[in-house]
């Protein structure tokens, strides 16, 4: 696929710096307190089920799995200084070298977002080949409704991709049926001074779980295994 060279070439070369470029800063860390608080509500700690982080980077959010892929090498060495105890494998999201029904949970945020269309349902095919009848997957997406109520138009292929949740349904095909979703940053918090931000995320947490969610900057999605 031609899109994957340059995004590994891309996180490749950020690898040693992600974390604190990405998510040292108050509004990385702001999305980061609100996925993490997502992941602590739809899955155990610790995990009790082989569970995988899909594309897990640097080990950003691998605290919840038992396993990690990701497509660079440089990210899985980040993510092995910081928990050496996971079995941690170099992959593609839509080719892993996992056996049929290896697990009952697997996640996977900020991978989707890069990836073109044609792209997006092997991710949901291989999920589906290697959870368990029943399992979860869970992963996050920018909001179609959300760019186009702002007429957003992406510069590139990072974090190009934007779907909604009937987009979704059609994608993930008939493995799949939706069982929850929720948003990520409602609030447009880049706007907003520095000391202000932390104040509101309790009215950013309640718009992303409003019927209004779907507006969110991102969807967290939730499937089901048939």
């Amino acid at each position: 696929m031609k899109i994957q060279q340059p995004i590994n070439e891309y996180y490749e070369e950020l690898a040693p710096n992600y974390d604190q470029d990405r998510f040292g800063n108050t509004y990385g860390q702001y999305i980061h307190q609100q996925e993490t608080s997502i992941l602590n509500q739809l899955l155990p700690y610790p995990a009790t089920a082989p569970t995988l982080d899909l594309g897990c980077g640097t080990g950003r959010l691998l605290k919840w799995a038992t396993h990690g892929l990701d497509y660079s090498p440089a990210m899985i060495a980040e993510a092995e200084k910081k928990y050496p105890d996971r079995d941690l494998q170099v992959g593609s999201a839509w080719d892993t070298p996992y056996e049929i029904a290896r697990f009952q949970l697997a996640y996977s945020f900020h991978v989707l977002m890069h990836l073109e269309t044609a792209q997006i349902p092997m991710v949901f095919k291989e999920a589906a080949r290697i959870l368990q009848s029943g399992g979860r997957f869970i992963f996050d997406i920018p909001s179609k409704k959300r760019r186009t109520l702002l007429r957003y138009r992406a510069g590139h292929w990072h974090g190009a991709q934007s779907l909604s949740l009937d987009d979704i349904r059609v994608l993930a095909g008939e493995d799949w049926e939706v069982h929850s979703y929720t948003g990520v940053l409602f609030l447009p918090i880049h706007r907003f001074p520095i000391w202000l931000r932390q104040p509101l995320r309790w009215v950013d947490d309640l718009l992303c779980r409003s019927p209004w969610r779907a507006y969110a900057s991102y969807l967290v999605i939730e499937l089901v295994r048939k």
